[in-house]
């Protein structure tokens, strides 16, 4: 059967400009007051407290497993000494630095199962700017530990910012060492960054899998 008309090819059909980036501030998912919400939110995605112990495919099955069985740190003696120091730190960080307090919980730019909740940050001539608190009873003379820097790399990427304000505490029994915190800025790692996401992405592809979530 032939056909003497006019053959319309269809082309596809491609945008003309890329999509602006959309701000951090309207990637919100919970804004943090409803803890349940909060917890409820997180347990839908990879949070910066699952990138930190990304640190091989290995891992991916190690981490999937925890999230599918509900399996999560409890905390002890010394999250509960952070909880109670991180109000204190985070003034401090206000008062020296201008980090404003966050506790909501923000998505990716196109993802919305990367989350990640910073505990402060600022913007400085439209520039993105994070805050990381910790307590530890280490010395960190020798650095900030990977896991912390996995977790601060995620933010950075989740939120689109530069860098992040690392402060921590030490204690020795509790007791606060010095006067006031130390503190050490942490640059955007592109390279690191990549390298949690593909990894990230397959901990979203072993949760999708396992019958567990069916």
């Amino acid at each position: 059967m032939s056909h003497d008309g006019p053959v319309t090819v269809l082309q596809p059909t491609l945008p003309l400009f890329e999509e602006p980036p959309v701000p951090y501030h309207a990637r919100v998912v919970v804004d943090g007051a409803d803890r349940f919400a909060w917890l409820r939110a997180r347990s839908q995605g990879v949070t910066a407290t699952d990138a930190a112990r990304l640190t091989s495919r290995r891992a991916v099955e190690s981490v999937a497993m925890d999230k599918l069985l509900g399996r999560s740190f409890g905390g002890n003696a010394y999250t509960q000494h952070g909880l109670l120091r991180e109000p204190h730190i985070g003034r401090w960080a206000s008062s020296v630095y201008g980090m404003r307090h966050s506790g909501a919980l923000f998505h990716a730019d196109g993802n919305r199962q990367h989350l990640a909740t910073p505990d402060g940050l600022r913007e400085r001539g439209g520039v993105l700017e994070l805050c990381e608190i910790k307590t530890t009873v280490h010395d960190w003379r020798r650095g900030i530990p990977r896991a912390y820097l996995r977790q601060v790399w995620w933010q950075q990427y989740v939120l689109g910012a530069e860098r992040t304000l690392v402060v921590w505490e030490r204690h020795e029994d509790f007791v606060p060492v010095h006067a006031d915190p130390q503190c050490r800025w942490v640059d955007r790692d592109e390279s690191e960054i990549h390298r949690l996401v593909t990894l990230a992405d397959e901990l979203l592809l072993a949760l999708k899998r396992d019958p567990l979530r069916r």
